[in-house]
């Protein structure tokens, strides 16, 4: 296999990648979070309708009432309808809620399964929850990648993290998915696939780093990431096929989770590959640079 010039051609891969985080940052800026109920709040009704029905049909009903309320369905014979809003919903806007989907589908009292509401301090004890996972994630993997390699190997992987957390971010702001419980979960997984490609990188780069001379980090970079390339790639695209097969075939809320997903496997692959091995060069050469200087005067 030719040798990829991921050291060589470093200011490309930052430049792509200071693309991406730009977008990222600038829809975080403009358009926000679509927090969701999870986060913020909100009423959950649940019904029994005792046949399938349209979306369509209950959103005329429940338009009325929040226009941005989401109607999902459950039950074996996705007959459950569960409407899902961001407002608190008073007695009487449940009973008119109720009494709108009663009238349509000749409904009983008991076919009102559930109303839940969704105290906001959850919401934001939830968020603060997520965060402090994030960030207890990310420093457990310095430590490992510090413990394992050296410290330079772990703070260059710690801000290829960063940059696919931001990214990931930024997919969740522009397309406006909502920030609910499966996004801890999706945040969680792109950071452990991201570190795993990056730690296959490493070792290579260790492994290789006594056939190199002392200070030929061009020449193992590229080396090493072209012998650990097709693998990284390989497991990425398996698990790539089996999400894409959920977000074709899942229904919205597993679309919702598994796009940002995708998003994330997707540049996680490309930063363990290029960012993170191609900063961890671009610091030893300035290390290098900085330290025959010094020795010249």
């Amino acid at each position: 296999m030719k040798r990829i010039q991921v050291a060589e051609k470093n200011k490309l891969w930052f430049t792509l990648s200071l693309i991406l985080v730009t977008i990222s940052l600038g829809s975080l800026f403009i358009q926000g979070l679509n927090f969701g109920i999870d986060f913020i709040g909100g009423t959950i009704v649940t019904m029994e309708l005792h046949a399938p029905f349209e979306e369509a049909d209950a959103r005329g009903i429940v338009d009325k009432f929040d226009t941005g309320a989401d109607i999902t369905y459950a039950g074996d014979a996705k007959t459950q309808v569960i409407i899902t809003t961001k407002k608190s919903l008073n007695t009487e806007e449940r009973q008119a809620l109720f009494s709108g989907f009663q009238e349509k589908y000749n409904l009983q009292a008991a076919d009102l399964l559930s109303i839940d509401t969704v105290n906001p301090s959850i919401g934001k004890e939830m968020a603060s929850n997520a965060i402090i996972a994030i960030v207890v994630a990310v420093l457990l993997m310095l430590v490992y990648i510090t413990f394992r390699f050296e410290f330079l190997f772990g703070i260059t992987a710690v801000i290829a993290l960063v940059h696919d957390l931001i990214v990931v971010l930024g997919v969740y702001s522009i397309f406006q998915i909502q920030v609910n419980s499966p996004f801890i979960a999706a945040m969680l997984t792109v950071l452990g696939y991201s570190i795993m490609d990056t730690v296959v990188v490493f070792d290579r780069i260790r492994e290789n780093r006594p056939k190199f001379g002392k200070h030929a980090y061009l020449d193992l970079v590229d080396t090493s990431v072209t012998q650990t390339i097709v693998r990284s790639i390989n497991t990425s695209l398996t698990t790539l096929i089996a999400i894409t097969s959920l977000y074709i075939f899942g229904v919205p809320a597993i679309k919702d989770f598994a796009l940002p997903l995708m998003v994330g496997i997707a540049i996680g692959t490309y930063s363990s590959i290029f960012n993170a091995s191609a900063l961890w060069y671009t610091i030893k050469e300035y290390q290098f640079k900085r330290h025959e200087k010094a020795i010249a005067k």
